[in-house]
């Protein structure tokens, strides 16, 4: 393990006991020793570049309070601005930013953006209530305008501040105004989500010392066959899941032990949002509770889901969900397909300037158009049976698209990249392709037999059955 790595793994396991100590805490106090505490952390590992988190933060309250009606798209336009000036600032002469400000500058950008979108909600709901006359609870939205000390603390505070996982501004004034933190479930399931962390771990270490990546831009790679440079992309997005899992769910532990995003399971939380509906618990029932809201990987459905587009769901999972309501809605396309991309592209900006982001994630939209395709025009004519084995090879390529998407990701350059994938042929690039057109080909062929035998109402055409299943997918996504 690198010393970061070293450093990271030392503050998500200290973070689990201080959380434990953190319930025993009134309000106002858990406020302030939550901010001093990632002050603290922030100081000590950024040292200089605190000054970069400080100024997005002070830059976001004044645009919150100069126009809080257009707060949302100034916010995000500043926010992502400042990401660009921070990357270029050692080509700028100013110090090189280390690893951890970068990481607590992502998290802090997502914070930023949904804080300005909360405080225009709170002000439209604020402004419904003055005309109706009537003041009706609305679920998500926050209970005052945050002053400058909210801000700083909400963006300080130090669960989540370098490993994530996100929250919104009411999860952390729920968590502040908790009325009995202590009685709240906390050693069952931290000790759950911690139970497979050794496991994780153990195979991280294992596994990339066996394969390390490297191995990879090394020209004695290159001289050995193509079945061991294709299945190499496997272990190197083995090791890279291993790392993730174990950070995240160490993470998540941290934030369950202090009572971080712990709702009612009727309140229907989701990742990153927080409770869907109001709850109001029997009061003769007892209450299950469930940490939903700041739960940033689900391990099992990441590798087991059969879709591309369902694996992006289960993987950091409150990102995905800030991506779904801040940037997917706003895309300037209609087709699911290039809504899914410009979204890709927002999202690989966002996690840097390296190239091999952008040819991993704008290489996501070609494998759902590839398995939209290949749905409509084998899966749903096949039995039960068949589609049972439709979906197996569905999953084993999709899992081989991760795996290749995963070398830009980690290689980062454009050039090692370009040599990996050219490497083994450009080979999932090629499949994506070919399911393209063998699936037109297929409803094509399929629309003439129609035309041929069948009546004018039983006929569906190749282009309507593709618009159905992206309206479903949109609607799908919408009650998400």
């Amino acid at each position: 393990m690198s010393p970061d790595e070293l450093v990271y793994l030392g503050f998500i396991a200290a973070s689990i006991p201080i959380g434990f100590l953190f319930r025993y805490l009134s309000p106002p106090v858990k406020q302030g020793a939550a901010l001093l505490l990632g002050l603290t952390i922030t100081i000590v590992t950024c040292r200089i570049h605190t000054l970069h988190s400080l100024i997005t933060v002070l830059g976001t309250w004044a645009i919150i309070k100069l126009n809080w009606r257009s707060a949302p798209a100034i916010t995000l336009g500043w926010t992502f601005l400042y990401l660009f000036f921070f990357r270029l600032s050692a080509w700028l002469g100013l110090p090189q930013p280390t690893p951890f400000s970068n990481a607590i500058q992502l998290i802090l950008t997502l914070k930023m953006v949904s804080l300005a979108n909360e405080v225009k909600s709170f002000y439209l709901e604020k402004k419904k209530e003055v005309s109706s006359f009537s003041k009706s609870p609305v679920v998500g939205v926050i209970p005052h305008e945050p002053s400058i000390y909210d801000i700083i603390s909400y963006s300080y505070c130090y669960l989540g501040i370098m490993t994530g996982p996100f929250f919104r501004f009411q999860t952390y004034i729920d968590w502040l105004q908790q009325p009995s933190p202590l009685s709240l479930p906390g050693k069952d399931p931290c000790l759950l989500r911690l139970r497979m962390v050794p496991v994780y771990g153990a195979l991280f270490l294992s596994v990339n010392y066996v394969f390390p990546l490297a191995y990879v831009r090394t020209d004695e790679f290159l001289e050995h066959n193509f079945l061991f440079r294709f299945l190499y992309m496997i272990a190197v997005f083995f090791v890279f899941r291993m790392r993730f899992y174990s950070a995240w769910c160490g993470a998540e532990a941290g934030c369950i032990s202090a009572g971080l995003g712990c709702y009612p399971e009727g309140a229907q939380a989701k990742p990153g949002g927080g409770p869907t509906v109001q709850y109001s618990p029997d009061p003769d029932t007892p209450v299950q509770y469930d940490f939903r809201t700041i739960q940033n990987i689900d391990c099992y459905n990441t590798d087991f889901c059969v879709k591309v587009r369902h694996g992006m769901r289960y993987w950091n999972m409150t990102v995905q969900w800030w991506l779904h309501h801040y940037i997917y809605p706003n895309a300037p396309f209609r087709a699911y397909a290039l809504r899914a991309g410009w979204t890709m592209l927002i999202s690989a900006y966002w996690h840097g300037l390296h190239a091999g982001y952008y040819l991993s994630f704008l290489t996501i939209p070609l494998c759902i158009a590839a398995e939209t395709a290949m749905e409509g025009a084998v899966r749903s004519r096949l039995g039960p049976q068949g589609q049972s084995i439709f979906d197996w090879v569905h999953w084993f390529l999709k899992m081989r698209a991760y795996d290749y998407m995963c070398m830009g990701f980690v290689l980062l350059k454009a050039s090692d990249t370009v040599s990996y994938w050219s490497s083994i042929y450009f080979s999932m690039h090629i499949v994506a392709v070919g399911c393209i057109v063998l699936g037109r080909l297929l409803k094509a062929g399929g629309g003439r037999r129609e035309r041929k035998g069948a009546s004018e109402g039983e006929k569906t055409g190749a282009a309507e059955e593709e618009k159905k299943t992206e309206e479903q997918e949109v609607l799908r996504e919408k009650s998400e």
